[in-house]
């Protein structure tokens, strides 16, 4: 018996569907849908458990995004051959959809729940992350787990000047800027993409798009949970209460810690400590028989704590460590720090510190990427590290998180923006950035110290670009708002939106940016932007005392490149059999070779941080891949004596018939003792036969004529 299945069709401008079912697939989850674009499934399911766990006040969530390369029809590589670990792609997406769904929840919902997105069925004129967020929020639609959505996702992009939503990858290619935006019929809640140097007018306009597109799709998933029955959440109490409790610490904490946060202390230990007392002799106080529930002492004290710290901000217009609202930390930073490195920078902002360094490699030296959906190869490359040191931590080294994965992502697209072209770059480069210190927006050091490491390397990117972390602190009652330019860490916690933005002196290059305030106006958006444009050149300015623009040269120590074209059909030779001849080059010179075939044509690009090392090879390739000329003159080398002649190798690869007659001006009767296989002689190339292509070469024309031998006797 076929399933009851309920569909739903959303219909993008353009004419293409999009088609959300329920009732086939993973009925046992406690909501299921498969979303469909083109040949294009995804099957997202949800499931919460029903009570949570003991002492959880916060909501213990997962989102997995997979590609099953079946959906592809590709085998994964690897020694067995199946789906692994997820990718830093699937990562990423997994993010953009954990940012946007986690929001929606209800605050008091704490029961773990995971949300499970996989890509059943590629469709290459589809890319699938932009229908992710929107499958996630479907599944919430047709379960009874509380929510306080739905909410959606698109990519907006920008293409000969016209907006397109969920454009094709080809498209893509060509857009001026590209973002996921998510959001509720009532408000943006996420936005993530990058920019050719875009206005901030630009990205609102692109925002504002994007969300009329959203608004559609959660209408439809609203009509799909009445179509499912699934109006009626479930009941849940998973937080415990202490109404007294409460009263009584806030009539006795409040304004001890708002006495604190007004000191406007710019330590951040130094703060800690001193609210960290307060709750301390708070507990004490108490005494060992105090009646009340101990558990809800911690999340109260954090709550009373967080509203003394906004309203100094709301109503005083003060920050915590006494900046004005638009004011930025003080910085410091200089370039060739790391002596070895190819590009060194260090890049601090008040208690924010990376130490970041620029590599340059060969085409080997390029990162491999086999996935489902994305294979190819990436010759630019961002790596972020974050110890537990730099916020004073003890924290085991496991290797990077979800959260690495995304910073560095963030910076990598802010600063690729500004790289050569590939043709007029023929390195791989890696950035990799070490955060030392941490209080507030590493990411943005990040992308500092980026610039700063790649002009020092002599990497001549178009501009240096520079970033910013931006919060807003609101209040939805009366309307008052203040944003803030180069935000703390306990700034980041007690805001209602922080933003980053990345961007030159023309424009914006990448952005990321989460809001938890509803219905945020357009207005304070662009205000936002704009303050934060003006901070974004405030630090452009000061790290442009340390470095203004690319040095001119790469350092002594670092691999030169020299780039050749040679015909596709001298390929072979250069390689030689079994590359033989390339590997020989490699090992005589110690040069490093890569040869590739564009455009119809041999590319070679030699490296080598030593000039003769690099003359060398440059000179054995041109050797090999020179064009005989009729009438030059070739040093050569006898490989065969014939009875008529002898082989010569007068070029690399290169064989001439030297014919007897071609060898003396006298006559010769046979070869017997005339020349010596692996003898070396001049000849000259006085022909080539326009049938076969063979050379003929005589040694004769070289010598001295005699005086009678044009005489008869």
């Amino acid at each position: 018996m076929l399933p009851n299945v309920i569909s739903k069709t959303i219909t993008l401008e353009d004419g293409r569907e999009i088609i959300i079912e329920t009732g086939a697939l993973a009925k046992q989850a406690d909501g299921s849908v498969v979303v469909k674009m083109g040949k294009a499934m995804l099957l997202a399911t949800v499931v919460s458990k029903k009570e949570a766990g003991e002492g959880v006040d916060f909501l213990p969530m997962s989102v997995d995004y997979q590609e099953k390369f079946a959906a592809s029809g590709k085998i994964p590589g690897g020694f067995l051959k199946r789906e692994g670990r997820l990718s830093d792609y699937e990562i990423l997406i997994s993010r953009i959809v954990d940012r946007a769904i986690r929001p929606i929840f209800p605050d008091d919902y704490h029961a773990d729940t995971q949300i499970a997105i996989t890509l059943m069925s590629y469709d290459p004129e589809v890319l699938p992350d932009c229908l992710a967020g929107l499958a996630a929020s479907a599944a919430l639609a047709v379960s009874d787990i509380p929510f306080n959505g739905p909410i959606s996702e698109v990519r907006v992009a920008k293409v000969d000047g016209k907006l397109i939503i969920n454009p094709t990858p080809e498209l893509i290619k060509n857009a001026s800027l590209e973002f996921i935006v998510a959001g509720s019929e009532e408000y943006i809640l996420m936005v993530e993409g990058e920019a050719d140097e875009i206005s901030e007018d630009e990205m609102v306009e692109a925002m504002q798009y994007a969300h009329e597109e959203i608004k559609r799709h959660c209408q439809i998933q609203k009509e799909l949970t009445v179509a499912v029955g699934k109006e009626t959440k479930r009941e849940y109490n998973h937080e415990k209460s202490d109404e007294a409790l409460f009263e009584k610490m806030h009539a006795e904490l409040y304004d001890k810690c708002y006495e604190v946060v007004a000191k406007q202390i710019a330590n951040k230990s130094e703060r800690s400590d001193l609210i960290k007392t307060i709750k301390e002799e708070f507990v004490e106080s108490l005494g060992e028989e105090h009646g009340f529930e101990e558990s809800l002492i911690g999340p109260y004290f954090s709550k009373i704590h967080k509203e003394a710290a906004r309203n100094l901000t709301l109503n005083e217009k003060k920050r915590l460590d006494g900046r004005k609202l638009d004011e930025v930390r003080p910085i410091w930073s200089v370039v060739d720090y790391l002596p070895s490195a190819h590009g060194s920078a260090v890049f601090t902002r008040g208690e924010t510190q990376s130490v970041t360094t620029c590599t340059l490699g060969t085409k080997m030296d390029e990162q491999m990427v086999d996935g489902a959906v994305i294979s190819g190869y990436n010759k630019f490359f961002l790596h972020y590290n974050f110890p537990g040191f730099s916020t004073g931590e003890v924290k085991p080294n496991r290797g990077p998180g979800r959260r690495e994965v995304g910073h560095g992502n963030l910076a990598m697209r802010a600063l690729k923006k500004v790289l050569p072209k590939d043709d007029e770059n023929p390195y791989t480069i890696r950035i990799v950035s070490d955060i030392l210190e941490s209080n507030g927006s590493s990411s943005m050091a990040t992308v500092c110290a980026g610039s700063l490491a790649l002009m020092d390397a002599g990497i001549q990117i178009k501009a240096p670009v520079t970033g910013i972390a931006m919060g807003m602190i609101s209040d939805a009652k009366t309307g008052n708002y203040s944003i803030l330019s180069d935000i703390l860490g306990d700034e980041d916690h007690l805001g209602d939106m922080d933003f980053k933005v990345t961007g030159t002196e023309k424009g914006i290059t990448a952005c990321q940016m989460d809001l938890k305030v509803e219905g945020l106006d357009y207005n304070v958006l662009k205000e936002a932007l704009y303050q934060a444009k003006n901070g974004r050149l405030h630090i452009l300015e000061e790290i442009k005392k340390t470095l203004a623009e690319p040095k001119a040269d790469l350092k002594p120590h670092t691999p030169r490149s020299f780039i050749m074209n040679i015909p596709k059909e001298l390929i072979g030779a250069v390689i030689g059999p079994g590359g033989k001849v390339i590997q020989e080059i490699q090992k005589d010179t110690g040069a490093t070779i890569v040869i590739e075939e564009i455009d119809n044509q041999g590319k070679i690009n030699i490296f080598s941080n030593n000039q003769d090392s690099m003359d060398a090879a440059i000179s054995r390739i041109r050797a090999i891949v020179a064009q005989p000329e009729i009438g030059e003159t070739y040093t050569g080398k006898v490989k065969n004596i014939m009875p008529f002649g002898a082989f010569v190798e007068f070029m690399p690869g290169k064989d001439g018939l030297l014919h007897i007659s071609e060898i003396k001006w006298e006559r010769l009767e046979n070869m017997e003792g005339v020349l010596e296989p692996g003898e070396e002689i001049m000849v000259k190339l006085i022909d080539v036969d326009k049938k076969t292509g063979k050379f003929k070469l005589s040694r004769k024309v070289l010598l001295p004529k005699p005086e009678n031998s044009g005489k008869k006797d």
